[in-house]
């Protein structure tokens, strides 16, 4: 996931275009396939054992257009852009006439990013609604119809939210928790790995080129928005049997605004209990796994709470 290109007052969304070239470069000569939104549940399911990504950019801002597009449009690599509609046209974003000529080829995704960009998980289920009804509306006047992908603004979402989405007609909505996407992922919480000028350098790029997706059937809780009342949560993960090394997992999260190595154990064989002792504290909370493979990579998992004011 991406957002600004050359920009480089906004280090955290920011990416350097001579290390977005560099990224496409590592892409490429580790013969990992593009995938093409348009055919994203088929390349999900299909031929799983080659190594595929999808190039997702969040906000549509002017210096994608300036920057970034030039280099995927020469080469037809695809991606999906997320735009609120509330910010076409304003200084320093796309505009409709921008976003209708890429939208034009058949690479290219133009996916929904709600309309305001608000904290709308902060919301009521009525405000949500609205808001994105309002931007379909605005999708279907300016590009003909709506998009079937959705991104939650900054990744937060909440179990209504997601119901909202699905009811939206919407058929995958992404987060901001980092991982890897496979078949057995909920496909209203796709997991992106966000880059930025920090996480985006190019030797953790490499690495993240190699992650493995981390197979689980079920995630607790599963509210991901996060009540004062309930934080810090009891997190358990029920994953699927005969994960290769599972006993050797680790943790980290950042609870009490500091990032440390959780205190795990195991309920039954495929069952981990992540003790969770200090409250997180501030927007959002945050636990990553990994688990080195037998092939000598690394599984990951990312878990991203939204913290309630209540």
């Amino acid at each position: 996931m991406y957002h600004r290109f050359e920009e480089n007052k906004y280090p955290s969304t920011n990416i350097r275009i001579s290390d977005f070239k560099e990224h496409i470069k590592i892409i490429e000569d580790s013969n990992i396939k593009f995938i093409n939104p348009k055919n994203f549940e088929n390349e999900l399911i299909n031929n799983k054992l080659q190594k595929k990504i999808l190039l997702t950019i969040d906000d549509g801002f002017l210096s994608f257009y300036e920057n970034a597009w030039p280099i995927l449009k020469s080469k037809k690599i695809p991606f999906i852009l997320f735009v609120s509609t509330r910010e076409v046209g304003a200084f320093n974003y796309m505009n409709w006439e921008q976003i209708r000529e890429i939208s034009k080829e058949d690479f290219v995704e133009i996916g929904n990013h709600s309309h305001t960009h608000e904290y709308l998980v902060d919301e009521s289920n009525n405000t949500i609604k609205e808001d994105i009804e309002k931007s379909i509306k605005i999708f279907e006047k300016q590009l003909g119809q709506n998009s079937i992908f959705f991104s939650y603004p900054f990744g937060e979402y909440s179990i209504d939210f997601k119901n909202i989405i699905k009811n939206f007609s919407f058929k995958y909505a992404f987060g901001q928790h980092s991982g890897v996407i496979d078949e057995t992922k909920d496909f209203y919480e796709l997991p992106r790995y966000p880059i930025n000028e920090k996480y985006g350098e190019i030797k953790r790029f490499k690495s993240l080129t190699k992650t493995l997706p981390f197979k689980y059937k079920k995630i607790y809780p599963e509210e991901k928005y996060l009540l004062q009342s309930k934080n810090p949560p009891n997190v358990k993960i029920e994953f699927y049997d005969n994960i290769a090394n599972l006993k050797s997992v680790g943790c980290y999260s950042n609870e009490g605004n500091e990032w440390r190595q959780s205190n795990i154990r195991f309920e039954n064989s495929d069952t981990l209990i992540i003790k969770i002792a200090e409250k997180f504290i501030g927007e959002r909370g945050r636990i990553n796994c990994s688990l080195r493979d037998p092939s000598g990579l690394w599984r990951w998992l990312g878990i991203q709470f939204v913290i309630g004011e209540k």
